[in-house]
């Protein structure tokens, strides 16, 4: 039996930042909770509406309701969407890169890159490149004879979207996979070599699940980040053309700032957040549940 004694002094230190982090998080959620089961008539003129605005979000044959369920198939879809591309090409793309030499730090930089530009810049620098005058795709496609318009056609406007997305986040994906594939021993590498194993059998037997765990963290971070996208949209098309591109971040911003309806923004939003928190536990459950299974 182990008797040494188990020290949490470490829990002091981060003490702080959870009780930063509680508080600063704490009074807008209040905020947002207060509106969502409240009426306002102006003025600070509160009165009690219960699960008015709740009932009204749920039933898809309201105003509310159909923009709810609109904007959270179109954001399931966008995340499933980007994830299918994403997480394979972001694999191929660490396989590619090499193990040793000088050129490994050149290469995860330039891969880095995109990750490093903000968001709003990632969104400008789309809009300008997916014009049909001076764009170069937008051009470049209409000169092929490709009909392209991301500001009047939903699949060019989507299309758009996603190979943004694409671009902008599979880096991630690849630098995260890098690192696991960094950490298997030349052990392993070893053995397959001796026996004679082709480049697929390796990947299936040895890269492949010596990646799971790095896979889950990297598709919960891009599901998440998927889920609640808004900048890049929101510059590039807006949210159209119609509401082809509006997803439930966009949708909730224009409720709550454009037609200044604070119970049904509220409300959206909360359910919003359990949305996102829920799924997130379910896949990372699953997974991890499967992952367990495999090992045993």
């Amino acid at each position: 039996m182990n008797d040494k004694p188990i020290h949490n002094r470490a829990w002091w230190f981060v003490l702080p930042v959870l009780v930063f982090v509680l508080f600063s998080s704490l009074i807008p959620m209040m905020t947002v909770v207060n509106y969502s089961v409240q009426d306002s008539m102006g003025q600070n003129n509160f009165f009690w509406n219960g699960a008015g605005w709740f009932q009204g979000l749920f039933d898809p044959t309201t105003d509310i309701g159909g923009r709810f369920a609109g904007a959270l198939v179109r954001n399931l879809f966008f995340s499933l969407v980007v994830l299918a591309l994403e997480i394979p090409l972001g694999i191929a793309v660490a396989l590619c890169i090499p193990r040793q030499g000088w050129q490994v730090g050149a290469v995860l930089v330039a891969i880095a890159l995109p990750m490093l530009i903000p968001w709003n810049v990632v969104g400008t620098i789309w809009q300008i490149f997916a014009r049909q005058d001076i764009g170069l795709l937008g051009a470049a496609l209409n000169g092929l004879g490709i009909p392209y318009n991301d500001t009047q056609d939903p699949l060019s406007a989507w299309s758009t979207i996603v190979v943004m997305d694409v671009w902008h986040w599979t880096s991630m994906v690849a630098l995260l996979c890098y690192a696991g594939l960094k950490a298997i021993p030349d052990a392993f590498y070893q053995a397959a070599r001796i026996d004679g194993a082709r480049r697929w059998a390796i990947f299936a037997n040895i890269e492949f699940p010596k990646l799971k765990k790095v896979l889950v963290i990297a598709v919960l971070l891009r599901f998440m980040e998927s889920f609640m996208i808004y900048t890049e949209p929101m510059v590039v098309t807006g949210g159209g053309p119609g509401e082809a591109t509006s997803f439930l971040s966009l949708d909730l911003v224009k409720i709550a700032l454009g037609q200044v309806d604070l119970g049904n923004a509220a409300a959206m939003s909360l359910v919003y957040n359990l949305i996102t928190l829920t799924l997130c536990w379910v896949f990372f459950t699953f997974t991890t549940h499967a992952d367990q299974k495999g090992e045993a």
